[in-house]
């Protein structure tokens, strides 16, 4: 029987493995090609997988909450449909709770011409993040089976793996991470495992209910803002700069141009545009403020791909990347951040729209919000806030003397990562940005 293999799609170029947070088919199910498989999660960003064949689910290979490399085979179907699946009971318990496939490399995914069969690698229980009713692992901390295999092949035990800095989505401990442990680990041992994070402070306050109150479970989403956020805060010591800036010029220029712009280009113009074409200005001037942070080293950022908070309806938030910011014009800036807004609200960005970000922005004027002091976004160094703009009176320097005038200003806010950006470098990078907004040319075309 012709027996077609799924395998966990490679959704982007940094994406190495995925989440699947439910099956929509079982073993024994017919499908039509197009037919919705499963969905997957990549960090943030949630997708449908279809099926790119017609015929009869065979076999599913991991249970939802499972961790898949990229190129591994999750299902298979028979193409023809034809034929009974043997032990259906047995493929259905697989789906439940499946024993964990040998992983594979997935910088190299393929697709195997058979499918492959579920078997367990002796790995040690306590590495083992489980589903409910298997062995609990030694720490809440979450180990691909790339990285638990890694670790058993090098004997590093428990202790050992869970005091490895992790440079993955909420902390995770990745395969480089582990593979750069090994290499200084005759050098110098990792210190002794600590507490984790998450369980310092917030995690020995007790809690006493009363009557009336509600309790709401985090879903996926904000757990994985609430690890970061935790994860950055006790990675970077934080430093915020603020900065008023009077932005007459462009406010005057927005409400000039606004309508027409509407009409051409069927896009509301908002001041994000522009704030994103200064920042991008200002990023390539100071690039100290364009870097991450890798132990003991800066890297400083070749492409300038800028971030900006998006709230959702579910009352998350998602931070889609305008790649090259520098390189494009203030229209080229306003038309992709309209669409990478619209797919955020939609729930269809690709997960490419939310990596590989090197600065980003939090627009606290949305809310009218004069100001904040936002987290840094890691591995990045530095974040802007944006405030609300405000009509205030101001003076103003003229030949003739000063004179108090009607202008409009907001604060600018960066907060930024102590260990490699100081207060000069901080407060020139902002003062700079100020300055650009400040000198907006009020007969501009768009």
């Amino acid at each position: 029987m012709p027996d077609f293999n799924i395998v966990m799609p490679k959704l982007g170029e940094s994406v190495q493995e995925a989440t699947i947070i439910r099956w929509l088919v079982k073993p024994g199910d017919m499908i039509q090609e197009d037919d919705v498989l499963l969905e997957i999660a990549t960090d943030k960003v949630d997708s449908e997988i279809p099926s790119p064949v017609a015929g009869k689910v065979l076999k599913v290979l991991f249970a939802e909450n499972a961790l898949v490399p990229v190129g591994d085979v999750i299902a298979v179907i028979n193409t023809e449909g034809a034929g009974e699946v043997s032990n259906v009971s047995e493929v259905s318990e697989v789906s439940e709770a499946p024993e964990i496939p040998q992983p594979s490399q997935p910088s190299q995914p393929s697709q195997p011409s058979q499918p492959s069969q579920p078997s367990q690698p002796s790995i040690p229980p306590a590495f083992v993040k489980t589903t409910a009713g298997e062995a609990q692992p030694s720490s809440d901390r979450f180990y691909s089976p790339l990285v638990m295999s890694i670790a058993t092949k090098e004997n590093i035990n428990g202790e050992e793996l869970d005091a490895i800095p992790g440079t993955g989505t909420g902390g995770r401990v990745r395969k480089q991470d582990v593979l750069k442990y090994l290499e200084n680990r005759t050098k110098q041992p990792v210190a002794k495992k600590q507490e984790p994070v998450k369980n310092q402070g917030a995690a020995k306050v007790s809690i006493s209910l009363q009557p009336g109150d509600e309790i709401v479970e985090m879903d996926r989403m904000r757990k994985l803002i609430a690890d970061h956020m935790v994860m950055s805060k006790h990675t970077s010591p934080h430093v915020t700069n603020f900065v008023e800036a009077d932005v007459t010029n462009l406010a005057l220029w927005r409400e000039k141009v606004k309508e027409d712009f509407l009409k051409r280009e069927k896009i509301k113009l908002t001041f994000m545009p522009a704030f994103l074409e200064a920042t991008a200005k200002a990023l390539r001037e100071y690039p100290g403020v364009n870097a991450s942070v890798d132990g003991d080293k800066i890297i400083l950022r070749k492409n300038i791909n800028i971030g900006f908070a998006v709230a959702l309806k579910s009352g998350n938030l998602i931070v889609p990347v305008l790649r090259g910011a520098d390189q494009k014009s203030l229209l080229g800036v306003a038309v992709e951040l309209h669409r990478l807004t619209e797919a955020a609200r939609n729930n269809s960005l690709s997960p490419d729209d939310v990596q590989g970000g090197t600065f980003t922005i939090s627009n606290f004027g949305t809310f009218r919000n004069i100001t904040g002091t936002p987290i840094i976004n890691q591995p990045q160094v530095a974040i802007l806030a944006t405030g609300n703009i405000e009509k205030k009176p101001a003076v103003i320097e003229t030949p003739t003397g000063d004179v108090i005038a009607i202008r409009h200003k907001m604060i600018l806010s960066l907060s930024y990562d102590h260990r490699v950006v100081d207060g000069a470098l901080g407060g020139m990078f902002l003062r700079r940005l100020g300055d650009l907004l400040e000198e907006f040319d009020i007969n501009r075309v768009i």
